[in-house]
């Protein structure tokens, strides 16, 4: 008895001078306080981890990439969706422009969602089947409804623009929806997979903040006519990516309301199909807006607040040309030429040798070189499919100026650039040209002439030109 009593003794003893040594530290300031979430930052306590998950601690998340490859990473318990993007786009060395998302991703249900930037990833793994899987992927439409919200709400499926005979502003549109005091209602037909049938049946719906609603009679809102078909604060809503062949849903434009507690079961899901995506991104923007809140537009907010304030550390410095010298390293030593013409002169030796160094492979002809400087690229996506190209723009935001190459199908020579624009998906062909015997690229016959795909890229960056819109976001896939 004497032994245990010393051995607790010194225990407490141990723990009592960990304390003191702890608290004799001194304080040390956070030199980038801007770096840190706002106080007013939407974080979920770790008390609301599922039962039985312990509240602190590591634990072991699995990412895949596009390319199917994994990366496993040890996180927190209160690491959010944004944390772990921010985390693997500083492993995978990317370029960090806050279009980056962390996807739930149900093969055997063919069903997946983006995470919302506050969501715990432990609770959200631990609330997946054992087939579930995180992926990693772009997606620049997560909050371009507050950029361009009439694109994403059509009036004749906002309840209040129809009731208001004047036409509605974007910001009041958007201040309707995140109000509280506020009741906002999207209204429209669906088609609605029948419990345990095969088959779909086209119903008047009604989202509100309280649910999805569906009438019984026609279109009408008489409450006993109304039948509530899900909770928005007990469920989320996914995108349905195999509804034709999988759940022989009407037309491609199908998701889900899925409730947190279901583990797969068929039963418990709420198969829907709109008309058009559209009416799809309506539905599903919606239902994210009445769920969030005003917690949405904070996620929004947070990085520009962050990109303004690193702006002050990281300004970048500029050079003026002319600052700069000509130089000549031809002899053992460099030297500055100071006489402009003797410059002038060398310049042109220097242009000369680089031509006869790239011989055929020069850039100015249709060559080897031209042909694979953009391999390389983002925006390259090789030899994909036109099938494969659709889904790789629809699984990044089907936002205007989305765009991807790719090497043409019908001819070997050829490229063809995929471009997204008022959420179609329009293709235009590029194809070399020849004149007084160099090769060119052009996707307008031939009146716009480039050397290469990276300077016809550039140029519809900035000029629209004979597209429907300028490029703005290259669909990425990065391998972890």
């Amino acid at each position: 008895m004497s032994a245990l009593f010393q051995t607790h003794r010194s225990r407490r003893l141990q723990e009592q001078e960990q304390q003191l040594r702890t608290s004799s530290l001194p304080a040390i300031p956070n030199p980038f306080p801007e770096l840190c979430s706002p106080a007013s930052s939407p974080v979920l306590s770790p008390g609301s981890l599922p039962p039985g998950e312990p509240s602190s601690g590591k634990y072991i998340v699995k990412i895949f990439s596009e390319d199917g490859m994994g990366k496993v990473v040890e996180i927190p318990a209160n690491m959010t969706a944004r944390d772990l993007c921010q985390l693997l786009v500083y492993k995978s060395h990317c370029v960090d422009d806050n279009s980056w998302a962390l996807v739930e991703h149900h093969p055997l249900l063919g069903l997946e969602r983006c995470l919302e930037d506050h969501e715990l990833v432990v609770q959200v793994q631990a609330s997946m089947n054992s087939d579930g899987r995180f992926l990693f992927r772009k997606n620049y439409a997560k909050y371009e409804f507050f950029r361009n919200p009439l694109t994403f709400f059509p009036e004749h499926m906002v309840a209040w623009c129809q009731e208001t005979n004047h036409a509605i502003l974007p910001s009041q549109l958007l201040q309707n929806f995140l109000a509280t005091n506020s009741c906002p209602e999207i209204q429209g037909h669906l088609y609605m997979k029948e419990v345990g049938r095969k088959s779909w049946k086209k119903v008047y719906m009604f989202l509100r903040r309280s649910g999805l609603y569906c009438s019984t009679k026609g279109t009408s809102k008489e409450p006993r006519h109304l039948q509530l078909l899900a909770d928005l604060e007990d469920s989320n809503i996914f995108t349905v990516i195999t509804g034709k062949k999988q759940h022989g849903a009407p037309t491609d434009y199908g998701f889900c309301i899925k409730p947190n507690k279901s583990r797969g079961d068929m039963k418990e899901l709420r198969m829907l199909c709109a008309e058009d995506e559209q009416s799809r991104s309506c539905w599903m923007t919606a239902f994210r807006i009445f769920k969030y809140g005003i917690v949405l537009y904070q996620n929004y907010k947070i990085p520009q607040q962050r990109k303004t304030l690193l702006s002050h550390f990281s300004a970048p410095r500029s050079v003026s040309e002319n600052s700069l010298v000509a130089m000549d390293f031809s002899g053992r030593i460099g030297r500055v030429i100071d006489n402009p013409v003797e410059a002038q002169s060398a310049a042109m030796e220097e242009g000369t040798q680089r031509m006869n160094i790239l011989g055929s492979h020069s850039p100015l002809h249709h060559s080897s070189l031209s042909s694979v400087i953009h391999i390389a690229q983002l925006w390259f996506h090789g030899r994909i499919t036109r099938e494969e190209s659709h889904r790789i723009v629809h699984q990044q935001g089907q936002v205007d100026g989305l765009f991807l190459l790719r090497v043409s199908q019908s001819n070997p020579k050829a490229f063809v650039l995929t471009l997204c624009h008022h959420q179609k998906i329009k293709h235009f062909q590029i194809l070399p040209c020849e004149e007084d015997g160099q090769g060119f690229f052009s996707l307008d016959d031939g009146a716009t002439k480039f050397t290469d795909l990276i300077q016809l890229v550039e140029f519809y960056q900035l000029n629209r030109g004979v597209l429907p819109c300028k490029l703005k976001h290259p669909c990425t896939v990065v391998a972890l």
